[in-house]
């Protein structure tokens, strides 16, 4: 997804920067300390997402995105709690009150994927993938995919119901963007399918009998959140 970050504070903006460097779907096209100067290349259509403070000297946050016809998703950061209500009354998807770490960061931006993906794969109806695998273009049905691991320069999909896995060049983070919202990145080399998860154990993925699969700390958070809302005992 490509986002802008704004604050009108240096250090607090060149934190942002760089936790959002780390976010392996986020790229970042601008950062700069006023939302007067992002306001052509939101109107371009070009940014998915806007991390934006509240109060600013010139422009506030709230007005900001108040002022935009059709903003696209905005996480709102700032140090003031009492903006909070405001800040949803615009469907943000989410708040972040500083100080915040990079582990809320990334929670946050977990939710705006979400949102990112379901919108683009029901737009598209994308309910099969063609994949370019030994020379051939193979057609996936997305609800068969258990989960997706990758191998260096390559990726490596294992489907329901059959044992040799779809090999194809490419990456995790360009397939991404491709999937529903329940795929879940949860470790720099693994995107497993929720609905496909028979049991977690040790901070271990269990999909089924044979398949452990790892979650990495930086999508633990995530990972957990996601569990913690549906464990109902």
């Amino acid at each position: 997804m490509k986002c802008i970050a704004i604050d009108d504070e240096p250090l607090a903006l060149s934190q942002l920067s760089k936790y959002i460097s780390r976010v392996p779907f986020l790229i970042l096209l601008r950062a700069c300390p006023s939302a007067s100067e992002v306001v052509p290349l939101v109107m371009s259509g070009q940014v998915d997402l806007i991390f934006t403070d509240i109060t600013m000297p010139d422009f506030s946050g709230i007005d900001f995105v108040r002022s935009l016809h059709h903003p696209p998703m905005v996480i709102f950061t700032t140090a003031y709690p009492e903006y909070a209500v405001e800040g949803f009354r615009l469907e943000a998807v989410d708040y972040l009150l500083k100080p915040f770490d990079f582990q809320d960061l990334l929670r946050a931006a977990e939710r705006a994927r979400r949102i990112y993906v379901s919108k683009r794969f029901e737009a598209g109806k994308n309910d099969t993938l063609f994949i370019k695998s030994d020379g051939r273009l193979v057609s996936i049905e997305v609800k068969r995919i258990c989960y997706i691991e990758s191998m260096s320069e390559y990726v490596r999909i294992h489907l329901e119901k059959q044992d040799e896995p779809v090999v194809a060049l490419g990456s995790l983070t360009k397939l991404e963007g491709a999937l529903p919202a329940h795929f879940m990145r949860v470790h720099r080399s693994y995107i497993v399918n929720l609905h496909k998860i028979v049991g977690v154990s040790r901070q271990r993925i269990i999909m089924d009998r044979k398949v452990y699969i790892p979650v990495g700390e930086n999508y633990r958070e995530s990972f957990n959140d996601y569990i913690s809302r549906r464990c109902i005992l």
